[in-house]
């Protein structure tokens, strides 16, 4: 019992943490709602689009703090429990992740949470969170598009996971995780797909919208 009521409140800390959605925050400070603008994505990058590059590396500390922060609370809380080492990173992880996603403080209209799910993968791996950038990075640079670059590496977030899983002593939990994620992300990006399809998905550095 006392185990079920912990992974519930390192969840629900992780989704109140998640919730404070760094676009829309940014997008405060400057008087616009970044999802009335550009793709309409609370996120980084219709951020930058949107009010330019400080206002995207503000989005981009605060996306990724909130989740480093929503994983240490979650392993702390979960920490009494030996067998459970990396769970509480995973979970309050996973609750940033939704957070981000559908936020509680904005009419549940939130990002596509990568960066924050980047975050985590780095909380609980930095080898695998690295390898996975280097992929966003290297499509990113070939082809000019995020959202290409931001699919591909989520695929490849489960197929890798597998082969980290050994290392972070949660194996079935981990794998699990991964799966989740990456369809979340699938699912957020779904219009972006469906463009890319198209041949009508904006480039970086592209102002058409």
């Amino acid at each position: 019992m006392v185990e079920e009521i912990l992974f519930l409140v390192a969840l629900f800390q992780g989704y109140l943490l998640g919730s404070f959605n760094g676009a829309i925050l940014v997008g405060k400070i400057y008087r616009v709602d970044v999802r009335k603008h550009g793709s309409g994505n609370a996120g980084m990058t219709n951020t930058l689009r949107t009010l330019g590059k400080i206002p995207a590396v503000l989005v981009t500390i605060a996306d990724m703090l909130k989740a480093v922060l929503a994983c240490l609370i979650g392993a702390m809380l979960l920490q009494e429990l030996r067998e459970f080492s990396n769970v509480g990173l995973i979970v309050g992880g996973f609750g940033a992740i939704l957070g981000h996603n559908w936020p509680l403080y904005f009419g549940f209209r939130g990002g596509k949470g990568v960066l924050t799910t980047f975050a985590v993968i780095l909380m609980m791996d930095y080898r695998l969170g690295f390898i996975l950038f280097g992929i966003f990075l290297l499509l990113l640079a070939l082809f000019k598009y995020v959202s290409l670059g931001s699919v591909v590496a989520t695929l490849a977030f489960p197929v890798l996971g597998y082969f980290f899983r050994g290392y972070l002593d949660v194996d079935g939990l981990f794998i699990l995780f991964a799966a989740l994620v990456a369809s979340i992300v699938i699912i957020k990006h779904r219009s972006n797909i469906k463009r890319l399809f198209q041949g009508k998905e904006n480039k970086l550095g592209s102002n058409r919208i």
